[in-house]
């Protein structure tokens, strides 16, 4: 091989005791820090969050040269598919909201404008649904809702867990014209709750362009990835996917590289909050959790709503238990009162 070559014998085998230069020892510590943060992001972050990541670790280096050692290391983040779902159904009986966006996806706070929208995710035993409602000005999922069917119940159930956990006053609540969302019962209840409702046109993706994204990055990071036997594994896989990833940890760009909830405790630190909220109306108590997998806290008391952050005003009773409970209590002190 060294004739074939033309090296000599000798500077072979010195080229084979030679230790690694600095640089290359650096590349290799490098990747390491590189593969942790690839990997407690499932597999889905690319260079420039990752290079957030590492900045924060302490970790500094240039897009280049991270982009280098993940494409030496075998690693990349993930893509958007091209394919999708139609979910939209319009009811030409029913009479659709005006449109208050007209594509202005912005706000100034949070609570101001919500986007809704619904996706299908496919399993072994069929289709399941998801409806979620948008935070627009923080990009935090503040509701939603999983079933087997396309219906208004599921969409107000997701309306019904934004508004338990963020209270908002004159909201606008943008979606499409599916008939989910110009059914009675839904503008009934919008009208009960001061949600005002808004929708785009129809089959134009644009006019509800960021609930689409969310999907999108819902089919890329975890949809394509996976495939689930029974819909509670397909639940349990989006409750994981949204409240453990994209609301706490998933970086977004048009937020400084920073996740929902991180980006709603500056803003409270910085004092820019809303303390407006809404009378009850019948809006459902305790954690919107899923009934699998309810949450734990210390000790034998409950945690906290998953959903809630700095700037949510969940009901002080977490759970459907502990809110039986207070009921119970304040009854009976009503009842010893009128028998006193």
């Amino acid at each position: 091989m060294c004739k074939s070559l033309r090296i000599s014998h000798s500077g072979y085998c010195d080229w084979l005791e030679r230790p690694a230069c600095a640089q290359a020892q650096a590349n290799a510590v490098l990747l390491e820090h590189i593969r942790q943060a690839h990997a407690a992001s499932d597999a889905t972050y690319g260079v420039p969050r990752i290079q957030v990541e590492l900045a924060e670790q302490g970790v500094k280096a240039g897009h280049n040269r991270i982009a280098a050692v993940m494409r030496a290391g075998g690693l990349r983040g993930v893509s958007r598919r091209r394919g999708w779902c139609v979910t939209t159904q319009r009811d030409k009986h029913q009479r659709p909201a005006p449109d208050l966006v007209q594509r202005e996806f912005t706000a100034t706070g949070i609570n101001q404008l919500w986007v809704a929208d619904m996706t299908c995710i496919p399993t072994w035993a069929g289709f399941v649904y998801l409806a979620v409602v948008l935070d627009v000005y923080s990009r935090k999922v503040a509701g939603w809702a999983f079933g087997q069917q396309q219906t208004a119940e599921l969409v107000i159930q997701a309306l019904n867990m934004a508004l338990t956990t963020r209270r908002p006053q004159g909201v606008i609540h943008h979606s499409d014209q599916g008939s989910q969302y110009t059914r009675l019962d839904f503008g009934k209840r919008c009208k009960e709750m001061g949600v005002r409702p808004s929708m785009g046109s129809v089959g134009d993706a644009y006019d509800n362009a960021m609930a689409e994204s969310f999907f999108a990055s819902l089919e890329c990071e975890l949809i394509d990835r996976r495939s689930w036997k029974s819909f509670a594994q397909a639940r349990m896989a989006v409750f994981t996917w949204i409240e453990g990833g994209y609301n706490p940890r998933r970086r977004h760009s048009g937020m400084g590289q920073k996740s929902p909830i991180n980006f709603e405790k500056e803003l409270q630190a910085k004092g820019k909050t809303s303390t407006a909220t809404t009378p009850e109306h019948g809006l459902p108590k305790g954690c919107c959790a899923p009934l699998d997998k309810p949450p734990s806290g210390p000790g034998n008391g409950p945690s906290p709503c998953p959903q809630a952050s700095p700037l949510d005003n969940p009901e002080p009773e977490h759970c459907n238990q502990t809110a039986t409970t207070t009921a119970c209590q304040k009854t009976s002190r009503v009842v010893s009162v009128r028998s006193g």
